[in-house]
C-alpha cells in the first residue's frame, strides 16, 4: 500500500499533557496509518542552510523548548531507533533532484518530531529519520524536497511535515491567551483560505500562501512552521490531492490542522 504524505500541526509541547481535540487526533495516527515501516519527519524546529538528514542509529530526544514548562516534559524520552540506511537514501534522492543535502550522524529528534510521534506511536517501535527545513529557501524549494521523497511512500515510509498551520507566538505570550481562548478572525480566515485552496487543488496559490492568504504574515511572522506543509504537499505527488484530516485551535491563535496528500 502506498502511504500518503501528511502535514501535522504539532502545537506546544504542552499538548502531551493538556487535553484537546488535537491531542486526541494525534493519538489516532498509529491506527490510522498501518504498516508503516519508517517515518521521515520534516520538522520546523530543525532549520538549516541546506537539507540535513539525521543519520544516528539511536537519536536522542532533544528538549528544545525554554524554561517554564513542567519537569515532566523535560523528563520525557522518545527512544525510537534511527535508520542510517534510509537517511543515506534520502540524501541521495535529494541530491538526485539537484538539491544539496548532508547527513548528520549526531543530531537527535527535536520536539517537532517526538511530541506528535509520542502521541501517535507511543511504543516508539517505528524507526524515525528527521529532515530539516531552511528558512533561507522559499516554499518551492521545500516542495521540491518533498517531490524527491515521493518514491519512499511506495516502500512503507510515512513522510510527515511537522509545523503549524498558524504560528504567531507573540500573540500567545504578549497578549496572554489561555488554552481555550477565542479564535480571532485573522487566524480563522487564514486557515479557511488554506482549506479552500487545498480542496480546489490550487497548488500555485498554496505555495504563495503567506503573501496571498488573508493575514498570511500575521499568522507567520517567520515561515519556518509552514515550510513543512510545502514539503508534505510535494511528497504527495501530482496532481495535488489534499484532504484535511483535522481542524481545531489551541490558545486561539494556533490552528492545529492536519492534512493528507496522496
Amino acid at each position: 500500500m502506498t502511504l500518503p504524505a501528511i502535514f501535522l500541526s504539532h502545537g506546544s509541547p504542552m499538548i502531551l499533557i493538556e487535553p484537546s481535540p488535537a491531542r486526541d487526533f494525534l493519538a489516532t495516527l498509529g491506527a490510522r496509518f498501518e504498516d508503516v515501516k519508517a517515518i521521515v519527519v520534516v520538522s520546523a524546529h530543525h532549520d538549516t542552510r541546506e537539507a540535513v538528514v539525521t543519520a544516528s542509529p539511536q537519536p536522542e530526544t532533544i528538549h528544545d523548548f525554554g524554561r517554564g514548562f513542567p519537569q515532566a516534559l523535560f523528563d520525557a524520552r522518545y527512544p525510537a531507533l534511527g535508520d542510517p540506511a534510509l537517511a543515506k537514501r534520502i540524501e541521495a534522492l535529494v541530491r538526485d533532484a539537484g538539491l544539496p543535502a548532508t547527513l548528520d550522524p549526531s543530531r537527535g529528534l527535536d520536539h517537532g518530531a517526538w511530541v506528535p510521534l509520542m502521541l501517535g506511536w507511543p511504543e516508539a517501535d517505528v524507526p524515525v529519520v528527521q529532515l530539516s527545513v531552511s528558512s533561507q529557501h522559499p516554499p518551492a524549494w521545500h516542495y521540491a524536497i518533498g517531490r524527491a521523497l515521493v518514491p519512499l511512500r511506495e516502500e512503507g515510509v510515512l513522510i510527515v511535515g511537522s509545523g503549524s498551520l498558524t504560528h504567531n507566538l507573540r500573540a500567545i505570550f504578549v497578549e496572554g491567551r489561555d488554552h481555550d481562548a477565542a479564535v480571532p478572525d485573522w487566524v480563522s480566515q487564514f486557515a479557511d483560505w488554506v482549506h479552500a485552496r487545498a480542496a480546489a487543488g490550487d497548488e500555485a496559490a498554496l505555495l504563495d500562501a503567506i503573501d496571498q492568504a488573508p493575514h498570511g504574515r500575521d499568522n507567520h511572522p517567520t515561515p519556518d512552521h509552514l515550510l513543512p506543509f510545502f514539503a508534505a504537499m510535494g511528497a504527495g505527488g501530482v496532481p495535488l490531492n489534499a484532504k484535511r484530516l483535522h481542524h481545531s485551535y489551541t490558545y486561539g491563535v494556533l490552528a492545529m490542522d492536519a492534512y493528507a496528500f496522496h
